[in-house]
């Protein structure tokens, strides 16, 4: 039980020191559009976090995993006591409970899915400048992000990338959405621009719109005074 344990706490710790060097290095590097980055931490980075996670996990088993406890001598005349060691009862309590969510997790991931029941679906989204406003001279200057909450969906703007509303410019992009989520934000990054934030009000498994929905400013108002509008559609 002991050796079970060990094992269990050296590869929880392994887990933590891999997915949090990962994490930290994702955080620290910024918005990652096409994942690269993500993946790059994860597969290349994050195994040393792993082993050092793996060696701490082991070492607060044995530090903190097992009770060493004194028993009085059966013979009196020898001085001195005996000892044994046995199970921390909270640190394994502490252990199951940990290996049980994390089971429920992958529980969650593998068999009910968090993947959209439509598949992949393809956000379109337009951005109207405000009158007057000229467009960025290279497409390179527009940064935009979707943020599914489990990563940002990847975006992308056509070779024709902008039209037209009237004298409005648009801004024209697509963005590929895969996971069901409560909390979809998309961000827009323009030169000489403050960043807008709009929230996407879609159901966690939505299906797809009728149509564009109305222009709405972005979240607390648009200082730049530049709409959205978005309209989703299934790939299957």
């Amino acid at each position: 039980m002991s050796f079970i344990l060990g094992l269990l706490s050296g590869l929880l710790g392994a887990l933590a020191g891999w997915s949090g060097l990962a994490a930290l290095v994702v955080l620290l590097s910024g918005p990652d559009r096409d994942g690269g980055i993500a993946m790059g931490a994860f597969f290349n980075i994050g195994p040393f976090g792993g082993l050092v996670g793996f060696i701490a996990g082991v070492w607060l088993f044995t530090r903190f995993g097992l009770v060493r406890e004194s028993m009085p001598s059966a013979d009196a005349a020898v001085p001195g006591a005996a000892s044994r060691t046995h199970i921390s009862y909270p640190f394994a309590v502490t252990i199951v409970l940990i290996v049980a969510g994390l089971a429920y997790w992958g529980w969650y991931e593998l068999i009910r899915s968090p993947y959209l029941t439509h598949g992949f679906m393809t956000l379109e989204l337009q951005f109207r400048l405000p009158p007057g406003m000229a467009l960025p001279a290279d497409k390179a200057d527009v940064q935009i992000y979707v943020d599914e909450n489990h990563g940002f969906a990847p975006v992308t703007l056509s070779e024709g990338w902008y039209g037209h509303d009237g004298d409005r410019k648009v801004i024209l992009a697509t963005a590929a959405l895969s996971y069901k989520t409560g909390r979809r934000e998309v961000i827009l990054t323009l030169p000489n621009t403050p960043t807008e934030t709009w929230r996407l009000d879609l159901s966690r498994d939505p299906d797809p719109t009728q149509g564009y929905s109305p222009w709405r400013p972005g979240i607390g108002g648009s200082p730049a005074k530049i709409e959205m509008n978005f309209r989703l559609s299934a790939d299957r």
